[in-house]
């Protein structure tokens, strides 16, 4: 029987570990923290659970006066203030808590039905033994102390990766904040300083802002989500700056250090800023460290990510890696993808090469941003020629309805052809609703085709039909 053993619980090691044991495969999952790795116990279901709570504040305040929802505080009959509505944020955090658990035992009860060994331990790869090229994987910090020894066929790495800390702010715990350790926070921090703008930092910082934090917003680059679609990422600044945030740009953090029961901020210009806590969100280092990686054999990219392939082979034989160890793309579908495909291709099963012009990603904040495939820099920058609409929601019929004023459905599709290559929804629950256009995308589904698919009248969805209908139209106008 084949011998798999998979350094790592996260998304890219446990799916990998199911499509193996079906495959009839010999499993063992070595991992320290527990299945689901941060994805599950500290980034991702944690800060979504979070968020789910600040969605319901921002529902309230966004759209109650225009719905006509009034709240009698005081019971006189006569609606008051909707900010009257508090957060218990250590009740938030227990239940944020409680809820990762559970996942991670789900996890972890699925795949022991599945017939897969869960070890827990500090996992070592060996160098290749013997002229088969077996490998041996040693597992420290045992249950019981004692070293154990793994023989492997073959070795997957999905080891996660962890915050990135500044040497001149490193996280207390208490005040200085990585967004691991904000869900021991009993109270709601008054005055949150957020530094750094990419898709972590804004999330969080939405999200507290939302559920009450003054927030100060620092982004070393001319505006948020520098990474992102400039219009989406330009409608979640206004929706931000709106609300109270402020957002500071083209400014850099230098250090953070604690002043009695504040965090002072210094910038690199030498300004300086204060707050009451202040979260760290300036990025993640690969967990490759202390595992034999380069004495086995594996190339690491200056960064320490494991450099692989698009069927996730490493430059050692018999060994892959999956997940944010990669640096490939920080998502759990594309970790787990990863997983699945490493593991179709050693047990010798059809796979396909990991695409990402066919990955669909989404950002968590208010409005949700979702994207799929070519992007706007890409149309820009000429990478590919692609025509493209953007309708806002303000025309749509159920946005109305619902008081929804902020977002857009952007489209891409080739000239020729019309299919549809890439697109953007920022919308309240994009990430349900970037589903079609990802279907699309990965199917080379013509624009004529989305166009006439019936949607559900009104509903949000109908502005991407329309968006298809205005890309057909244009199309065919320019054939004439």
């Amino acid at each position: 029987m084949t011998r798999i053993v998979i350094i790592g619980g996260g998304p890219g090691g446990y799916e990998a570990a199911l499509v193996a044991a079906q495959l009839g495969a010999e499993v063992t999952i070595v991992d320290r923290a527990g299945l689901g790795g941060a994805s599950v116990l500290t980034d991702c279901v944690p800060s979504k659970t979070l968020i789910a709570t600040a969605e319901v504040m921002t529902g309230f305040d966004s759209s109650h006066e225009e719905l006509g929802i009034e709240i009698d505080h005081d019971g006189d009959g006569v609606g008051d203030e909707v900010r009257g509505i508090g957060v218990d944020l250590g009740r938030v955090n227990r239940r944020v808590k409680r809820l990762a658990l559970a996942q991670s035992h789900d996890i972890t009860a699925s795949v022991t039905r599945a017939g897969v060994r869960v070890v827990r331990g500090h996992g070592r790869l060996e160098p290749a033994q013997g002229a088969n090229g077996a490998r041996r994987v040693t597992v420290l910090d045992t249950e019981d102390g004692a070293p154990l020894e793994l023989e492997a066929d073959c070795v997957l790495i999905a080891t996660g990766g962890q915050p990135r800390e500044l040497p001149d702010a490193r996280p207390d715990g208490e005040r200085i904040l990585t967004w691991t350790q904000v869900y021991d926070l009993k109270e709601l921090p008054e005055e949150l300083i957020v530094v750094g703008s990419g898709v972590t930092g804004a999330e969080f910082a939405g999200a507290y802002q939302a559920l009450g934090s003054r927030v100060t917003l620092v982004s070393s680059r001319d505006r948020v989500l520098p990474g992102e679609d400039p219009d989406a990422a330009a409608v979640l600044e206004d929706v931000f700056r709106r609300r109270g945030m402020n957002v500071m740009a083209r400014s850099r953090a230098a250090a953070a250090k604690r002043v009695g029961n504040r965090v002072e901020i210094t910038l690199q210009d030498g300004r300086t800023i204060s707050g009451t806590h202040c979260l760290m969100a300036v990025g993640a280092v690969p967990n490759t460290s202390d595992m034999g990686l380069v004495e086995a054999g594996v190339k690491l990219k200056e960064s320490g990510h494991i450099w692989t392939d698009k069927v996730s082979r490493t430059t050692a034989p018999g060994v892959y890696a999956a997940g944010d160890c990669t640096g490939v793309l920080a998502l759990a579908s594309v970790a787990a993808m990863q997983g699945r495909i490493a593991m179709y291709h050693f047990l010798g099963d059809a796979v396909a090469p990991l695409d990402l012009n066919t990955v669909s990603g989404n950002i968590f904040t208010d409005p949700e941003i979702a994207t799929v495939g070519y992007t706007q820099a890409d149309v820009d920058e000429g990478r590919i020629d692609a025509r493209t609409v953007k309708l806002p929601l303000l025309r749509n019929p159920r946005a109305k309805m619902q008081g929804v004023r902020d977002g857009f459905v952007k489209l891409f599709c080739r000239p020729g052809t019309g299919i549809v290559v890439g697109g953007v929804v920022v919308a309240p629950r994009a990430s349900e609703l970037i589903h079609p256009i990802s279907i699309a995308v990965d199917n080379s589904l013509t624009v004529e085709q989305i166009a006439k698919a019936f949607t559900v009248y009104p509903s949000l969805s109908g502005s991407i039909a329309e968006a298809a209908r205005q890309l057909h139209t244009r199309r065919a106008a320019e054939e004439q």
